[in-house]
């Protein structure tokens, strides 16, 4: 009997066709595209792609967590890891803001750099938005390889969309995430918190203030941003 309410293979097919379009787009525009169905497919892709003894660094991504990269990278224990945004058990960051600061500067010089992205158009052009700029920073300059694990909930058809995506997805819940996991109390009057929608406010602690859109490569660097498109939704 065809059970209706299940429609992992609808989305399967789905993800799996637009994901080929944006690869397709991508390799125009000097970036490497690999499909992965699962997690598991997306996590041995990204390991394959990171040499042994290569020095890692990596950006705030819960997509690039619930694929399980960093647990299996902390496994292999043979790759330096500069993490900027390790915290303590209660979710409290555990390094001094000098420290963090010096993480971030060391982290251009490393071989590979690993995160995630707001939002990817269907032409091949990566949104991000950043409260501090690290992120979008690492990703357009530096480490030698980059890395991005998307889930194919990311996949928009248009700037516009994708910009859309910040303001009414990935901003607010980013926002919240940090408030409630992370205890950053100043997050806690920020309308995106308090009523889940982006008005575009002017607070201080506003997290959303760099946005930058990747639409391509420089030949020099073709294939210095590897992008893994997850059949799966991933990340906020």
């Amino acid at each position: 009997m065809i059970d209706e309410t299940d429609m992992s293979q609808e989305k399967e097919l789905y993800y799996k066709e637009r994901a080929e379009t944006v690869i397709k787009n991508l390799k125009k525009r000097h970036i490497n595209g690999h499909y992965a169905s699962n997690r598991r497919e997306a996590l041995v892709a990204a390991m394959s792609m990171i040499p042994h003894s290569a020095v890692v660094a990596h950006g705030d991504s819960i997509s690039v967590e619930q694929v399980g990269l960093f647990d299996e990278l902390r496994k292999r224990d043979q790759n330096k890891v500069i993490n900027f945004f390790r915290r303590d058990a209660d979710g409290s960051p555990i390094h001094k803001p000098e420290e963090r600061h010096l993480l971030e500067q060391e982290s251009f010089d490393a071989d590979i750099f690993i995160t995630g992205t707001n939002a990817i158009t269907l032409d091949g052009k990566m949104v991000n938005t950043d409260g501090m700029g690290n992120r979008v920073a690492l990703m357009i300059y530096g480490p030698r390889k980059v890395i991005l694990i998307i889930g194919a909930n990311k996949i928009v058809n248009n700037e516009e969309e994708a910009r859309q995506r910040i303001r009414d997805i990935a901003g607010p819940l980013n926002a919240i995430r940090h408030y409630t996991k992370h205890n950053i109390a100043s997050l806690g009057n920020l309308p995106c918190v308090l009523t889940g929608r982006c008005v575009d406010c002017s607070s201080e602690a506003r997290i959303c203030r760099y946005t930058v859109i990747i639409e391509g490569a420089d030949v020099v660097h073709k294939g210095r941003i590897n992008v893994i498109l997850v059949g799966e939704e991933l990340g906020l």
